[in-house]
């Protein structure tokens, strides 16, 4: 479909929690078919809806050959845990260790409507819990020990892109008044 711009840190959408989608239409296969061509052009493992401008809990994935998507993603996290690098396309060229559930069981809908349940362990968990986060208005940092997020911070205010005013656009996807 459309290879959209990545909102950055510093841009108010990737803080603010996104709605639930009401309406499983054109518009949503749309904004999933958006997502899925942003994130491979980026390339990423991942991208939820608000890295784009809009506010729906939306996101797809792309691990180890596999890509899909969820719509109104619930989690189910298991008790081992994994600590490994973790990257975001909204901070760009960052990585840092970040711990995160080894595996998860997420259930929600696919872009039709039709309930989907999606099983990982690893990167794929990683990636699914990475996106339900952004979902949540929270970035991978805040899940960082103090010393790891202090570094990310100066990391961040040194990168190149960091301070840049935000690419505002209008979303081409109807979002009744939420998200940009």
């Amino acid at each position: 479909m459309a290879i959209q711009p990545i909102r950055l840190f510093g841009d108010p959408v990737l803080r603010t929690p996104a709605v639930p989608v009401a309406d499983f239409d054109k518009e949503l296969q749309r904004l999933v078919a958006d997502l899925t061509d942003t994130m491979l052009h980026a390339p990423g493992a991942g991208l939820a809806a608000p890295q784009i401008g809009v506010g729906l809990r939306v996101f797809t994935w792309h691990v180890e050959g596999e890509t899909g998507h969820l719509v109104n993603p619930t989690l189910d996290l298991s008790d081992e845990v994994q600590d490994g690098p973790e990257g975001c396309l909204s901070l760009p060229d960052l990585t840092f260790d970040c711990k995160r559930a080894l595996s998860v069981v997420a259930k929600g809908f696919n872009m039709y409507g039709d309930p989907v349940a999606v099983e990982g362990s690893e990167m794929l968990a990683r990636a699914i819990q990475h996106e339900t986060d952004h979902l949540d208005g929270v970035l991978f940092i805040d899940r960082l020990d103090r010393e790891a997020r202090k570094a990310a911070m100066k990391a961040i205010r040194e990168a190149d892109w960091f301070g840049a005013p935000p690419t505002v656009r209008v979303s081409p996807h109807p979002t009744n008044g939420l998200g940009l």
